[in-house]
């Protein structure tokens, strides 16, 4: 019976190779066997009188012979045991024919199933590649990303570090500048009371009303009141700022220099009260008050010393 093709043949398991063949030569042997059991049964079975007769095949038709007209006799019989007579050789049956056609539908099968691993390995191979490549892209995009960013830190820093430098250069031209103007300041007014001095020499040279035994300079005898020193006291006491305890009413006395219209030019310490904290409040406290006022006959003296005392 021929064996019917089991459906979907491109995903079934090639069918094992010379099963056709292994079917034929089975049967052949079987057949060989059957026919030689069946010959020797009746080779004993058959009456010594009779002749053993065999029809001969042949692969290769050939022509009938001609018709006998007289029957020849028979031979003598011979009284030996006949031989039995050769069993014919038969070809053996072709193959069928969809032996073939099933074999080179499984070698079509199998060709096709290598194709589609093949395309399956390419395709996988190029997926990786692919996936490779990207991964690569995306490391040199990350790496030139963070060079860009340290790049930019580092101009950022280096203009902030500029801009503050830049900053400090002009903070300490400001310092330089307002240093130097108050130098001149100092210097102008310095320079004002010298040439004052020297005009009132000169004046007291040119017309001076002291006695023969004078020895001042100026144009008249002149001093400061006896109670300008304490206005002036009085009004520079209420600028001091001691935060100290007050141990003892030491004095201390300050040489102060003064313009023609009463600003303050310069101040020192003359006696010490043995105090520091002391003195310099003192010395703030003049320092904030800035101007003196002008004493009873309208005039300023240019130099003057003051006592302050803790208590006083």
């Amino acid at each position: 019976m021929k064996a019917q093709p089991a459906p979907h043949l491109e995903f079934a398991p090639p069918a094992p190779p010379g099963m056709g063949r292994a079917w034929l030569v089975a049967g052949m042997a079987h057949a060989a066997l059957f026919v030689a059991l069946g010959l020797a049964t009746a080779w004993k079975t058959q009456p010594q009188t009779m002749l053993a007769q065999a029809e001969l095949w042949s692969a290769v038709p050939r022509a009938a012979a001609p018709k006998l007209q007289e029957p020849t006799p028979p031979p003598p019989i011979d009284k030996a045991e006949p031989k039995a007579e050769p069993e014919p050789v038969r070809q053996p049956k072709p193959a069928p024919a969809a032996e073939p056609d099933m074999r080179l539908r499984d070698a079509q099968i199998a060709l096709e199933k290598k194709k589609l691993e093949d395309q399956k390995m390419k395709e996988a191979a190029e997926l990786q590649r692919k996936a490779l490549e990207k991964k690569k892209k995306e490391a040199e995009e990350k790496a030139a990303k963070d060079k860009a960013e340290k790049d930019k830190a580092a101009k950022e820093k280096a203009e902030k570090d500029k801009a503050a430098e830049a900053k400090r250069a002009q903070a300490k031209k400001e310092a330089d500048q307002k240093k130097a103007a108050e130098k001149a300041k100092e210097d102008l007014a310095n320079e004002q009371a010298r040439h004052q001095e020297n005009l009132q020499r000169i004046q007291g040279m040119l017309g001076a009303s002291g006695g023969p035994n004078a020895t001042g300079t100026a144009l008249q005898s002149s001093g400061p009141s006896a109670s300008y020193a304490g206005r002036l006291v009085g009004r520079i006491r209420p600028n001091i700022t001691y935060p100290g305890d007050v141990v003892g009413n030491a004095r201390a006395e300050v040489e102060v220099r003064v313009a023609p219209d009463g600003t303050i030019i310069s101040r020192r310490i003359v006696q010490s009260s043995g105090i520091k904290a002391w003195d310099d409040a003192v010395l703030r406290a003049i320092d904030k008050t800035e101007i003196f006022p002008r004493d009873t006959d309208g005039r300023v003296p240019p130099v003057i010393v003051l006592g302050f005392r803790p208590l006083d």
